[in-house]
């Protein structure tokens, strides 16, 4: 049974001076849902386009990441929300590394680590996963961001098996996370990127190149059921991670069909 919670979110407290132009212009709070994915996708599957429209939910039932992996939180402990973009011209690569900076900027310093991207699509604090991101499409020009950050969580809050892998802001930080400000923040730092995007994608690159936990180091890709090694040297905003193979040559792999191995 989820827990319950004591500071609910509340979407004119995350409206008053928030300064965006179309990202947050609405705002829905559910209590529970499946998927805030799922309801965002709905505003569009309904006849509406709703560009920037927001979903938070306090707890998921059926939350997701990627590969179809579930995203546990209890109620009232994180930030989960989807943000629907049905305006945005670029390719979809483009628009998960532009998600990851803007969700490293929001969380930025804890403690002594810095929010780092571990691509494709996870946030990390040192070496443990602190938040995730999903982009689903909709259709040909509409997609929903879904964003989950770790708030309130202690060590025990997690699964035994992902305590080593996983933390969350309170954990990091010597205070207590305010979810409003946090919130504010992220739909901010999201419209923001997203200008940026529109406008100078290499700014987007550049950034991430400085985010990333994966850059100028030796890792192990699985691709197709097959495992290549190399030295990660970069990235392409759409066909993926580049890699100097051991075996020798240079490839890329695409997020959509290759998985980090540990």
């Amino acid at each position: 049974m989820a827990k319950t919670f004591s500071t609910p979110l509340d979407s004119d407290e995350i409206k008053a001076s928030l300064a965006t132009k179309i990202i947050g212009r609405e705002i829905i709070i559910y209590n529970t849902t499946a998927s805030t994915n799922d309801v965002a996708a709905e505003y569009v599957r309904g006849g509406g386009k709703n560009n920037g429209l927001v979903i938070f939910s306090e707890y998921q039932t059926a939350g997701r990441g990627r590969r179809g992996n579930q995203w546990l939180s209890e109620a009232g402990q994180s930030i989960l929300c989807s943000i629907l973009l049905t305006d945005f011209c670029e390719a979809a690569e483009l628009l998960t590394l532009t998600a990851a900076v803007a969700v490293a900027e929001t969380i930025g310093k804890c403690g002594q680590n810095e929010a780092k991207i571990k691509w494709p699509n996870d946030i990390v604090l040192g070496e443990k996963k602190i938040a995730g991101i999903l982009l689903e499409s909709i259709d040909t020009d509409s997609y929903v961001l879904g964003i989950g950050i770790n708030c309130h969580q202690k060590k025990q809050s997690f699964p035994e098996e992902l305590q080593k892998i996983a933390t969350s802001i309170d954990i990091e930080s010597p205070g207590s996370c305010d979810r409003i400000s946090l919130a504010k923040r992220l739909l901010t730092t999201v419209e923001q990127w997203l200008d940026v995007a529109g406008a100078d994608s290499e700014k987007v690159l550049n950034r991430w190149r400085q985010l990333s936990t994966l850059l100028g180091h030796r890792i192990a890709v699985e691709f197709n059921g097959q495992q290549f090694r190399g030295n990660c040297t970069g990235i392409d905003p759409v066909r993926g991670l580049i890699l100097q193979l051991e075996r020798g040559g240079v490839r890329m792999f695409d997020a959509a069909h290759t998985t980090i191995v540990k």
